[in-house]
């Protein structure tokens, strides 16, 4: 079990991070208004969800990137509120319906949260 938590976050986190350069303008439009430079965050954000998805393979770097990622989904949270204030629908976007914006802000990044630090605090290998 330890291992299908360690390599599910390792992938979960490589495939998020390679997402937000392969479809960026899926994210930009995510990214609140008042935050400048879009581009920059969505590459940024992505840069760091590929990277420590990486540094949570090796043992002497496994526990901080956990931490990294815990630190990272508390500073995407932002995100979600604002998708939640648009209406949970970005034109030409992603559209849902607005109580799965409050589950994903609400049950779904806690969950993520709880994950990282299942796999910070477990034996390396």
């Amino acid at each position: 079990m330890r291992r299908i938590l360690k390599y599910g976050l390792v992938f979960f986190y490589i495939i998020a991070g390679i997402n937000h350069f392969i479809n960026p303008e899926f994210y930009e439009g995510l990214i609140p208004d008042y935050l400048p430079y879009p581009d920059f965050l969505n590459y940024l954000s992505g840069f760091l969800e590929l990277g420590l998805g990486v540094l949570v393979l090796f043992p002497d770097t496994q526990k901080w990137a956990c931490y990294g990622i815990i630190l990272l989904l508390i500073l995407l949270m932002p995100s979600h509120v604002y998708f939640i204030e648009i209406g949970s629908c970005v034109e030409n976007s992603l559209c849902i319906a607005p109580w799965v914006s409050w589950v994903r802000l609400i049950v779904i990044h806690p969950l993520l949260m709880f994950w990282a630090w299942k796999v910070a605090h477990q034996p390396t290998e």
